[in-house]
């Protein structure tokens, strides 16, 4: 387990662990349906994530096993794109409770780790020859602002 996640409640760390699924699901599903292409991308940049990540991250995205986790919570939200982002978005913000409650340090470290996934994701879900293109849909979402900044716990 996660040194930093260990005060919490086992529902909480629940949360805490599928954060960046959720945030993946949530921005590559923002124009729609989520087709192939965009959960091998979303499933490769975190998996990226699990060996470029923060040293103080690195335990915590080893820990996520991103891709059964994917599918599985996919097919556990709503297929419409509406419901399913309320869904996603009451989850998140649920982490600005959560985060107050561990290291402010891994705190900071996790929000701004959560928006630069948001970001690649968003990137990338443009395909090849639209790469580096984010959708108004993916705009919209891809900041972030369901979450607070830790920094400013």
């Amino acid at each position: 387990m996660v040194k930093e996640l260990e005060k919490l409640r086992e529902d909480e760390i629940d949360v805490v662990m599928k954060a960046p699924i959720y945030v993946a699901i949530l921005i590559a599903g923002a124009d729609g349906e989520i087709d192939k292409h965009e959960r091998r991308e979303a499933v490769d940049i975190a998996n990226n994530r699990q060996s470029r990540s923060r040293e103080q991250l690195s335990e915590y995205y080893k820990e996520i096993n991103f891709h059964s986790e994917f599918e599985r919570i996919i097919d556990e939200l709503p297929s419409g794109v509406d419901e399913r982002t309320t869904a996603i978005i009451r989850e998140l913000r649920k982490l600005n409770f959560i985060l107050k409650k561990v290291d402010r340090s891994w705190a900071i470290k996790l929000h701004g780790s959560l928006k630069d996934l948001s970001k690649k994701i968003a990137e990338a879900s443009g395909g090849l020859m639209s790469y580096l293109t984010v959708s108004y849909e993916e705009a919209k979402l891809m900041e972030l602002k369901m979450l607070k900044n830790p920094s400013t716990f």
